[in-house]
């Protein structure tokens, strides 16, 4: 299938880009990478008016570190911020999730906003602000606001994004606790079927696991073991009352976030 015709802006500028969206509101799109948006476009799944794509306007295209927090802009591709030299230093779980992300191909087109954006609960950068406690840097022409990861993801493909504001960044606190990162796909690079997250708190260890439920989910725990730890994996499967699909079963993801979910638990807390 082909698209229904839209108008393509080219923005310079952000000041470009919230003008159209002033503007449009709900009938523009911001396109950055276009992985996920040309092929919803391709099936008619979406058809706006206007096209914004945002990827000329460079201040949107950098990583900044400081002491305790990344920001990576809107226009950041993925392969971008994985050849990055900080990001083993700095965020070492998301250095583990990135090569999961697509593949070679598209991760030299998408990028990290973008796919945050669209919001799939399987996608490995959405468990990724999850898993760390992320923000998203939201922007119109009238005010800028942020909202934390569990505000921002609403439903299945659905976020807290207003139709005149678009992503200026995503931010991630620096984060050099042990961690560990797996998931079970059809082939690798494919949508995670279950992809699970640990990360060591204070006093014990965070898990969050996507491709179950509508949103990523997390649940922080003590330093759990044995029957204990094997009955909260347990509770917290049944929790995300997974579905059959054309992929899995439900029955399926229940026990690999059991058994992920042991796994990565024990390899942080070892």
């Amino acid at each position: 299938m082909k698209p229904a015709a839209f108008d393509y802006v080219r923005a310079e500028s952000i000041g470009e880009v919230l003008e159209t969206l002033r503007n449009e509101g709900s009938d523009a799109r911001i396109m950055a990478g276009g992985q996920s948006l040309m092929a919803m476009l391709n099936m008619r799944l979406a058809k706006p008016k206007s096209i914004v794509d945002i990827m000329r306007v460079s201040e949107l295209g950098r990583v900044e570190a400081k002491a305790d927090r990344v920001t990576v802009g809107a226009g950041v591709r993925q392969a971008v911020l994985l050849a990055w030299p900080e990001l083993a230093k700095t965020l070492p779980l998301i250095s583990m999730a990135l090569p999961w992300t697509g593949h070679q191909q598209t991760r030299s087109r998408g990028t990290i906003c973008g796919s945050i954006a669209h919001a799939d609960p399987s996608a490995e950068m959405s468990l990724m602000m999850i898993a760390l406690g992320g923000e998203v840097h939201l922007r119109s022409a009238k005010r800028r606001r942020r909202l934390s990861a569990k505000e921002f993801f609403v439903g299945m493909m659905a976020t807290g994004c207003a139709s005149d504001e678009m992503i200026e960044a995503v931010s991630f606190p620096v984060n050099t606790a042990r961690c560990a990162f797996r998931e079970v796909a059809r082939r690798h690079g494919d949508f995670a079927i279950v992809a699970c997250a640990a990360v060591a708190i204070p006093g014990g260890v965070r898990l969050a696991v996507g491709g179950v439920a509508d949103v990523p989910i997390a649940r922080d725990w003590s330093h759990l073991e044995g029957s204990a730890l094997d009955d909260a994996l347990n509770a917290f499967a049944y929790e995300l009352e997974a579905r059959d699909d054309v992929h899995a079963t439900a029955r399926y993801r229940r026990d690999l976030v059991r058994s992920i979910g042991r796994d990565l638990v024990r390899e942080v807390l070892s």
